[in-house]
């Protein structure tokens, strides 16, 4: 008899995770790989965040902290709920974790029981379905295929619902794809929702501010006041502020909710770093500006994989409004031979071939629900996403 428990036989390491370490192993066995898995922006945290954690340890705020979090930067979080989403929440609505990720798992702990339903339009994030796992609840994926932009449509969110359902996930911007909801799409949505009142509505908006052309974000809450009380409104300072170390994550919902919440994260982590904390009421309340700055050059970005991989052959990669991936599809690739040898069978046979031959690592598609596809983040140097997509150009044109 093992030590493991049964619960984790269901479900598997992060794959985003994993390829992002393998990419490390071999640029330490020597291998020159370039790295397109890390959801993480390659700028560094804005200084006046780093001088105001700074100040917080020479002031000694190094001690532990409220379980929710600290009071000033609960109240720095719902003046900017008020003043981005027009939402009104009270300290005691909202909870800060360590990451955004401890949020989303601390409301399924705290909210799911065995056999209860949770839907998550595919292509998701990769913690989604194993966190629901965990609390040995059921994920249940709908698809969300190019033809609708890769987004959840009412129909199909009508379809999904059964009377075991307790969540839906709504991640706009998403996570892998970059596609967001306009006003009129997230209406369409909450419309569907109104009428199935035992639904909650759980939002990740981490990539908030990581939209572009001119795309206005919106929230569920914002669009539909009536479904106020049931939705959890989850976003963190990682993506905007170039602070996914400090692990900073924060919701605000009902207060039982939240309440529910902290009970769950008193029993493991207690409360996000003291420092961090001290730092992301300084990147909530100060300017604001760099993030426009480096949303240009995340747009920029953007366009470059857009162009370039789509003049590789047999794929075709849609240009995403917002968060800073593509989603491509390889489709074209499924079924031809790589010089070595290897057949392409699958999204991870070509990513797997690719970092193989060419050093270069992505996600494949099979992780985040919708094959056969695969995920690159634009966010590093330009130079090294232009010298990445020339190499999987090359590896394109080398199949047969």
């Amino acid at each position: 008899m093992g030590i493991t428990a049964k619960r984790l036989s269901s479900i598997k390491p992060s794959p985003t995770i994993a390829v992002t370490q393998k990419a490390n192993e071999l640029r330490n066995a020597g291998r020159d790989v370039i790295g397109l898995g890390a959801g993480e922006p390659d700028f560094d945290t804005p200084g006046h965040i780093r001088r105001a954690a700074q100040d917080a340890m020479e002031r000694g705020e190094t001690r532990y902290t409220p379980v929710a979090g600290t009071p000033a930067l609960r109240r720095a979080i719902a003046d900017k709920f008020k003043r981005d989403n027009g939402l009104e929440y009270t300290p005691a609505q909202i909870t800060v974790g360590c990451g955004g990720k401890q949020v989303l798992y601390n409301a399924i702990m705290a909210t799911v029981d065995p056999g209860d339903e949770v839907i998550i339009p595919a292509p998701y994030w990769v913690s989604y379905p194993d966190m629901v796992k965990l609390a040995e609840g059921e994920p249940r994926p709908v698809e969300c295929p190019e033809s609708t932009g890769f987004k959840l449509t009412p129909e199909a969110l009508d379809n999904a619902i059964t009377p075991r359902t307790k969540w839906v996930i709504l991640n706009s911007p998403n996570n892998p794809t970059g596609a967001a909801y306009s006003h009129d799409e997230m209406k369409a949505l909450t419309e569907v929702l109104l009428g199935h009142p035992h639904v909650w509505v759980m939002t990740d908006d981490m990539y908030e501010h990581l939209t572009y052309d001119g795309f206005a974000f919106v929230t569920p809450a914002q669009v539909e006041p009536r479904l106020y009380d049931r939705t959890l409104t989850v976003n963190g300072v990682s993506k905007a502020y170039a602070m996914t170390g400090w692990r900073v994550g924060y919701a605000g919902g009902p207060e039982e909710l939240i309440q529910a919440m902290n009970k769950v994260q008193s029993q493991s982590s207690t409360h996000a770093c003291s420092v961090s904390q001290a730092a992301a009421v300084a990147a909530l309340e100060g300017p604001q500006e760099i993030i426009a700055e480096r949303n240009a050059i995340f747009r920029e970005r953007r366009d470059i994989a857009v162009r370039m991989l789509n003049e590789a052959d047999g794929l075709s990669c849609p240009t995403p409004q917002g968060a800073f991936y593509v989603y491509v599809s390889c489709a074209g690739a499924i079924g031809k031979t790589a010089p070595d040898g290897t057949r392409i069978e699958d999204d991870s046979t070509f990513v797997s071939t690719l970092l193989e031959s060419e050093g270069v690592a992505a996600v494949p598609g099979a992780a985040f629900g919708l094959s056969p596809c695969f995920r690159v983040s634009y966010a590093l140097a330009t130079e090294s996403l232009e010298e990445a997509c020339k190499r999987i150009q090359r590896f394109c044109a080398a199949l047969t």
